[in-house]
């Protein structure tokens, strides 16, 4: 509670009724502006591209962003997709976060029935689309607005792609593009208005490769070396391992490769994996252990393997004061209210949702202040040991809604996502403006941010020293 008392302080000390005028002003533009920004993310919705594959995604928030006056730096840190706006000069310099890469094989028209847009293709099933045109929106008001105050300070919207598995924040954090950053704002697409602290799990995924002999399976078995073998030994021994590393661990995989015929033995095959822990040094003493079961099983069939680190990320570092500076604000504006097609969009979603957390009116609410662990990964985990970081969902989706799911594309492609989208960018856009003018919020939050990271700290990427993986999806 003490950061809310200290911007009411500060609030209190600065003419209030002026910037009570200006947070009315960057409501009131975004509000007038809500179906441009919501036409833009539809556009995302509808091209569903996926990791480093986003060219007209990106393409189409920096022609946004162009148009508004911000510099953009594009193809950064060797990522096509990957961009830098930013508008301002001088400290302080507040970063955003915006992603737009869609999930392989969750294509859904916006109806609360299962219904596919396209067979097999992709959808925008955590709602990157959103995300990256909710952020943009809220950069073009911060820019707004120091025009209009004179106010000296930074606005900088980067654009990351391949979030899902692709890690593209990762090598912009490697490169150092947020070394100067003051403090990063972030959100996401969720079932619920939430600016609670939160952590997340540390990951490392990787593309275990297996190569043998093919022959014909029923004719002469004998000369053949079977890569699939491979694969599933290696699955039977990691799924053995799993008694025995630390409960918090998360291991998945999906067998990528193996086969083509049930007549022919593979001489080729390939399991992706992730595992997870909420500490990296934990998750750098188990993955060793997953490749020893990978070597085992190529050892034990006769086949050969190597394996492709694809991602790395931290866990997320939480910062209460800027998670408490986000929730007065999202209190403030408050939450979302359905009218009566959406309560009927809505109430036929429920239908389909085998168990909800969270009951169907709590959109127009926002939860109250609970640090917490979640058991997903995200590479703003990286981003966070660098600069003061903080996120919030708002309830782009119906009460209940998984993400990765046909529901969460569903409700995200109509005016549910909508009215989410223009939540969360007011979210974000006011808490710019706080961060902009307080500077005692900024140094409150980088103190706690050094006392989280520790004085021995040092900044090393799970992922190693890879190039980008610009074709994990292919």
């Amino acid at each position: 509670m003490k950061t809310k008392f200290v911007l009411l302080a500060f609030v209190l000390t600065l003419l209030p009724q002026t910037l009570i005028a200006q947070r009315t002003e960057i409501i009131n533009s975004l509000d007038a502006r809500a179906d441009e920004y919501f036409q833009v993310a539809y556009k995302i919705w509808e091209w569903a591209e996926l990791g480093y594959q986003e060219e007209k995604s990106s393409a189409l928030l920096k022609d946004v962003l162009a148009q508004e006056g911000f510099s953009i730096e594009s193809g950064v840190v060797g990522i096509p997709t990957a961009f830098v706006a930013e508008y301002g000069s001088g400290a302080p310099v507040i970063g955003i976060l915006a992603e737009f890469d869609a999930l392989p094989g969750l294509s859904q028209k916006a109806l609360p029935v299962r219904e596919a847009r396209m067979k097999d293709g992709a959808g925008h099933a955590c709602g990157h689309h959103l995300f990256g045109a909710a952020s943009v929106a809220a950069a073009v008001a911060v820019k707004d607005w120091l025009d209009a105050s004179g106010q000296s300070g930074t606005v900088r919207l980067y654009g990351t792609p391949a979030e899902e598995g692709g890690a593209g924040k990762v090598y912009m954090v490697r490169e150092g593009l947020f070394n100067d950053a003051d403090a990063v704002l972030h959100w996401h697409p969720g079932d619920r208005n939430d600016a609670s602290p939160a952590t997340t799990l540390a990951n490392r995924s990787a593309k275990f490769r297996f190569y043998g002999r093919s022959t014909h399976a029923a004719g002469a078995p004998e000369r053949g070396r079977s890569a699939l073998d491979g694969v599933e030994a290696m699955n039977m021994m990691v799924n053995m391992l799993r008694e025995h590393v630390p409960q918090e661990t998360r291991i998945h995989y999906v067998i990528t490769r193996g086969g083509l015929a049930p007549n022919v033995v593979p001489d080729y095959a390939e399991v992706y994996y992730y595992v997870r822990h909420p500490l990296a040094q934990t998750l750098e003493e188990i993955f060793p252990r997953v490749i020893k079961a990978a070597e085992g099983a190529a050892l034990g069939t006769g086949t050969t393997m190597d394996f492709e680190i694809i991602h790395g990320l931290h866990s997320v570092l939480p910062n209460d004061v800027l998670s408490q500076a986000v929730l007065s604000n999202l209190e403030s504006l408050g939450g979302i209210q359905y009218d009566a097609e959406e309560q009927r969009f809505a109430e036929e979603i429920r239908k389909t949702l085998d168990a909800t957390s969270i009951p169907l009116g709590s959109e127009s609410t926002v939860q109250p202040f609970l640090p917490k662990i979640t058991k997903g990964s995200t590479d703003v985990g990286d981003v966070s040991y660098i600069a003061p970081t903080a996120g919030f969902t708002t309830a782009t989706w119906v009460p209940g809604t998984a993400a990765h799911s046909w529901q969460a594309v569903a409700a995200g492609g109509m005016s549910i996502g909508k009215k989410g989208l223009s939540l969360a960018a007011k979210t974000l856009a006011l808490t710019a403006l706080d961060l902009l003018l307080d500077e005692e919020l900024l140094i409150t939050a980088r103190r706690e941010f050094e006392e989280r990271r520790g004085p021995d700290f040092e900044y090393r990427p799970l992922l190693g020293d890879r190039d980008p993986p610009l074709d994990y999806r292919n």
